[in-house]
């Protein structure tokens, strides 16, 4: 039975999202979720008793899948293979797992800023771009390094060369988040 009521949970956390970004999330209500879901207010009031409940867990579920991410990286050599490493984990979740929040975060900036939640993404985004520069390298390579991360979220955002499929802004992304990295030593 607690598959099934995961399931439902990850359910509404996914539709939740969804209306969250087609129509903001002030101007989504938990009406329409439930009408979108099939499912009955009381049903969903069960898994979720207000709209920032259900962001708040998405934003956790992403926190928690992005301390995994932090933790094996800091597990990960320094050198040029394992910032690659570390890039490759991070691409794959941004065009898998992390992409329907990011969305989110791009369409509805003050709703996160306004959850302490969305402040710990951000503090997590941070240490993850610490794992990906070299701290012995110069301030301009430390930068590449950054930008490296910035390039993979930008491949995430479907306004940036909107003629692009998702995939295919997700492959150029990650090609320039390479070459960012892979610069030798000045």
């Amino acid at each position: 039975m607690s598959g099934r009521r995961t399931d439902t949970r990850e359910r509404i956390q996914q539709v939740a999202l969804e209306l969250f970004s087609e129509r903001g999330y002030d101007k989504t209500s938990l009406r329409e979720v439930a009408e979108r879901l099939e499912i009955t207010r009381p049903a969903l009031y069960y898994h979720f008793r207000t709209k920032e409940d259900i962001l708040v867990s998405v934003i956790d579920d992403l926190n928690a899948s992005m301390d995994e991410l932090i933790a094996w990286a800091a597990d990960q050599p320094r050198d040029r293979a394992g910032r690659l490493a570390t890039l490759r984990r991070v691409s794959a979740l941004l065009n898998d797992k992390w992409r329907p929040i990011l969305r989110f975060a791009q369409l509805n900036q003050n709703a996160m800023r306004d959850l302490h939640s969305g402040m710990q993404m951000e503090d997590r985004m941070l240490s993850l771009i610490s794992m990906v520069a070299d701290p012995d390298s110069p301030p301009e390579r430390q930068f590449e390094s950054w930008l490296a991360i910035i390039a993979l979220l930008m491949g995430t955002m479907p306004f940036v060369v909107p003629a692009l499929r998702d995939d295919e802004r997700a492959r150029i992304a990650m090609e320039t988040a390479i070459r960012l990295i892979d610069q030798p030593k000045a």
